[in-house]
C-alpha cells in the first residue's frame, strides 16, 4: 500500500515523458526517382505589343511592330496605314510560358517575355492582351498586364548605363488558362508507367520489386532501364489517385554509377564517397624554368668615337637568364580497396594543388586503377 501511494506521488510530480519516434527510411521514395508518363508540361508561346514605353519601343526599321500597331488600331475601327505610325513607345515581344499537366481554366500562368525588335528597353511597359497558343496551334492561355523588367538602360550623349537585360521582362501570373491539357494516366492497357529519372537496370528492378513487396502482388514489371509498368486493377481504377499516392511512398536503395566529375576551370572534384582505385603508387614531379632578359646600354669612351670608321656606337645589349628549378617530387602509394576520397585525402597531405590532383586522376584513369568514369568539364 505504501508502495503504491509512492508511486501515485511519483505520477503527480514527475508526469510520463512521452518519447517521439521518428522513423528513419532507407534509401529515395520513388517520388524522387520516377515520374508519371503522360504527365507532363507544355511549352505555350505568343507574339504581342508592349505599349507605355518612354521612346525605348521599336524604331521604323521594325516593319512588323508598325504592321501589328495598324492591326490593333483596326480591330477598333480605326484604319491607319503602318507607314504613317511614327511612335516609339511599342515594342514588338515573343511570350513564352509552361502550362502545367494538371492546370484547369482559370488558373494563373508566369510568363516571360523578350524583345523582337530593336527596342532599348521594355521598363515601365504593358502587355497587351495576347494568345499563347499549343505546338499544335491551339490556344491555351491569355497573357496580358504591366511588365516587371530586371534592369534599366539610359543613355545620354554618348554615355550609356546599363543593369542586367532591360529588353527582358517577367509577369507572375500574367496569364490566364482557357483549355487544359487533358491528362491520361493509365493507358488503354490498363498500366501506369513511371519512367525513371536517371536510366538504370538495376534501379528500375529494384522499384519493381518494392511494388510487388509493397501489395503483396505481381503488379508492377521493370520493361527497361527506364520505365516500369504497373497494373491497375478494376478493384484500383477507382482509386487511382489514393493508389499511385501509396507507390510514391516507397523508399527504395537506387543503385549508383561510379562517376568522378572534374572542373578544370575551378579545380573541383566530386565522386561518391565508394568510387573504387586499384593498388597504386603515384610519384608526382614538378619542374619549373625560370627565364629573364635585362637590358643593358653598352656605350663606348669618347677615344673609340673619334675615329673615322663610323660603325662605333651606343648599342643596347640584351642579357639572358636561365634557371631551372625542380621541386622534390611528392610519392604517394595506396593499398587495393581504396577510395578516390581516400586518394584524394592522401594527395592534400602533401600538399598538392588541385591542377595537380586533376592531373593525377587523369593518370591513373589512363592506367587502368580508376574504376570510374571520369567527367571532365
Amino acid at each position: 500500500m505504501r508502495s503504491a501511494a509512492i508511486l501515485f506521488l511519483l505520477l503527480i510530480y514527475f508526469p510520463p515523458i512521452a518519447i517521439a519516434s521518428t522513423n528513419i527510411h532507407d534509401g529515395v521514395r520513388i517520388k524522387e526517382l520516377c515520374r508519371l508518363v503522360g504527365a507532363r508540361d507544355n511549352a505555350l508561346i505568343g507574339y504581342g505589343l508592349v505599349t507605355g514605353l518612354a521612346g525605348t519601343g521599336d524604331t521604323i526599321r521594325s516593319a512588323a511592330t508598325y504592321q501589328s500597331i495598324a492591326n490593333v488600331l483596326k480591330s477598333f475601327g480605326l484604319f491607319v496605314s503602318p507607314t504613317e505610325i511614327r511612335s516609339r513607345n511599342v515594342a514588338s515581344v515573343m511570350i513564352s510560358a509552361t502550362l502545367p499537366p494538371y492546370a484547369r481554366s482559370g488558373d494563373k500562368m508566369d510568363i516571360n517575355i523578350t524583345s523582337l525588335g530593336d527596342a532599348k528597353s521594355l521598363l515601365g511597359g504593358t502587355l497587351l492582351r495576347t494568345h499563347l497558343q499549343g505546338p499544335d496551334g491551339k490556344i491555351y492561355g491569355l497573357a496580358q498586364g504591366p511588365v516587371s523588367v530586371g534592369g534599366y538602360s539610359y543613355d545620354l550623349n554618348g554615355n550609356l548605363v546599363q543593369k542586367n537585360h532591360p529588353t527582358s521582362a517577367y509577369i507572375s501570373g500574367g496569364a490566364v488558362v482557357e483549355r487544359r491539357v487533358e491528362t491520361e494516366i493509365v493507358n488503354e492497357e490498363g498500366k501506369i508507367i513511371y519512367a525513371l529519372y536517371d536510366p538504370d537496370f538495376t534501379t528500375a528492378n529494384r522499384i519493381a520489386e518494392s511494388m510487388n513487396q509493397k501489395f503483396n502482388e505481381r503488379i508492377a514489371k521493370a520493361i527497361d532501364a527506364e520505365s516500369v509498368a504497373v497494373d491497375v486493377s478494376n478493384a484500383r481504377k477507382d482509386e487511382v489517385v489514393r493508389f499511385i499516392t501509396e507507390i510514391e511512398n516507397i523508399y527504395v536503395e537506387p543503385d549508383q554509377l561510379a562517376k568522378v566529375v572534374v572542373n578544370e576551370r575551378t579545380g573541383t572534384v566530386v565522386s561518391g564517397g565508394d568510387v573504387k582505385v586499384s593498388k597504386v603508387s603515384i610519384t608526382h614531379g614538378d619542374l619549373k624554368v625560370f627565364i629573364s632578359t635585362e637590358y643593358d646600354v653598352s656605350q663606348p669612351s669618347a677615344l673609340f668615337t673619334r675615329n673615322i670608321n663610323d660603325q662605333i656606337g651606343t648599342v643596347v645589349v640584351p642579357k639572358t637568364k636561365v634557371e631551372v628549378k625542380e621541386e622534390q617530387p611528392m610519392s604517394v602509394t595506396l593499398p587495393g580497396e581504396t577510395t578516390v576520397a581516400d586518394l584524394v585525402a592522401a594527395l592534400n597531405r602533401v600538399k598538392a594543388t588541385s591542377r595537380d590532383i586533376i592531373t593525377i586522376l587523369q593518370s591513373v584513369k589512363r592506367a587502368g586503377g580508376l574504376h570510374a568514369e571520369l567527367i571532365i568539364q
